[in-house]
């Protein structure tokens, strides 16, 4: 583990202006080159897959593949993306919130008690990258005849007792674009089913041309690639007024307007059923191909454990999980705070990049409903431990954070 310097670190972040940091991977070399030792394993792993725009669409799929309709029910957690609601509403199916533990684990009695006649199908997500004890929930929908869907939304790539995440599902879903630097991207996954009945098609040369123009564009908000910005330099300026030209032509041929991506991309949480035969683009699946999973996870997991080792200790806040299992692959660093609401304002107006997964909650999961997921929703703030970072954005995005707890 890299050493920490509190010192040093701290006069940095006093000195300089706030670094523009990327909440998400941004398109540089750090996903693709090879790195050392065994090979780290993906979803994709688990059994037969295809590459979708999303993970709420996999969702979507995942339901229909399913047969889940008008008069179901489907339980999900109580700590949750808004995202998942709408694809079981779309099936005209009823979400059936169950309670989580105070560290994001399955409520296994309070699960089994939400069980009744209507049931159907059981999510249950992999918080954070960190991976649930799935055999006894696998156990208890087989017991009981229901589906097991496994969100890994959290957990592209990891794994836990032997296996790939995803391998315990009757479906697993993920999101690529949570793990790399592509605009738009997930899966949808089943090592009990062949997928042979989810044909997909290409979602046009509008979606594909904004795919890989947005991906190569954020990489340059961000200061990578500058060689090949300066090739596309041309294009670039032409954007607004080619997306303008083919979002023209798709409006006449379909008569209405149309998306030239989905809302996941733009970190809304809306379901547009015109996604679901839908494949995710050449560009992210070229992008997918050439990444390292191994070196991606070894870069997370690096980062995830500089941040613990830094934070740790101090006044008010703490890891939501103290350890990093084996195999796991973050997603992002969870901070339990105790004042969240206090710290998230400071933490913003300082520049600091961070998100707050499962806030707000679907309306009408409250406290009464789960305590738990409802003090999660508030208190836990999700800062960036991804592959992309830089070592110096790393040790200004600590700094920052520790002056703004010890304030």
């Amino acid at each position: 583990m890299l050493a920490y310097s509190p010192s040093t670190a701290s006069s940095t972040a006093s000195s300089a202006a706030a670094p523009a940091i990327p909440l998400a991977p941004v398109l540089s070399a750090a996903s693709f080159r090879r790195a050392a030792g065994a090979p780290a394993r993906t979803v994709l792993d688990a059994g037969a897959y295809r590459l979708v725009t999303s993970g709420r669409v996999a969702i979507a799929l995942a339901l229909r593949e399913l047969g889940i309709q008008a008069g179901d029910t489907v339980l999900v957690p109580a700590y949750h993306s808004p995202s998942m609601i709408p694809p079981v509403l779309w099936r005209g199916a009823a979400p059936v919130f169950y309670r989580v533990t105070a560290d994001a684990g399955v409520d296994l009695d309070d699960l089994a008690a939400n069980i009744g006649p209507d049931t159907r199908a059981v999510m249950v997500t992999h918080y954070f990258g960190f991976p649930q004890d799935l055999a006894p929930i696998r156990a208890l929908c087989d017991a009981r005849g229901i589906a097991l869907i496994e969100d890994c939304a959290h957990a592209f790539i990891g794994e836990h007792g032997g296996r790939p995440l995803g391998s315990w599902g009757d479906y697993a879903i993920a999101s690529s674009m949570k793990f790399l630097p592509i605009y738009e991207g997930g899966a949808l996954v089943s090592s009990r089913h062949d997928l042979k009945n989810v044909r997909l098609r290409s979602a046009g040369a509008g979606f594909e041309a904004k795919v890989a123009l947005n991906s190569l564009e954020k990489g340059f908000a961000y200061g990578r690639l500058p060689a090949v910005r300066a090739a596309l330099w041309l294009p670039l300026r032409a954007k607004a007024a080619l997306w303008g030209m083919l979002k023209q032509g798709m409006n006449k041929r379909d008569n209405k307007s149309a998306a030239l991506a989905p809302a996941s991309s733009d970190s809304s949480f809306d379901f547009d059923p015109r996604w679901l035969d839908k494949r995710s683009s050449l560009f992210s699946r070229a992008l997918l191909r050439a990444a390292s999973p191994a070196r991606i996870q070894a870069l997370r997991r690096r980062n995830y454990q500089r941040l613990d080792e830094a934070l740790r200790g101090l006044p008010g806040v703490r890891a939501l999980h103290p350890r990093l299992p084996d195999g796991a692959c973050p997603w992002v660093f969870p901070l339990l705070a105790d004042e969240p609401e206090t710290l998230f304002a400071r933490l913003k107006a300082r520049g600091v990049p961070l998100t707050r997964f499962g806030h707000p909650l679907w309306q009408g999961m409250d406290a009464q409903t789960c305590p738990n997921a409802a003090l999660l929703s508030r208190r836990v703030l999700a800062l960036p431990c991804h592959q992309e970072l830089r070592a110096e954005e790393l040790d200004w995005l600590i700094a920052a954070v520790r002056k703004e707890v010890l304030a």
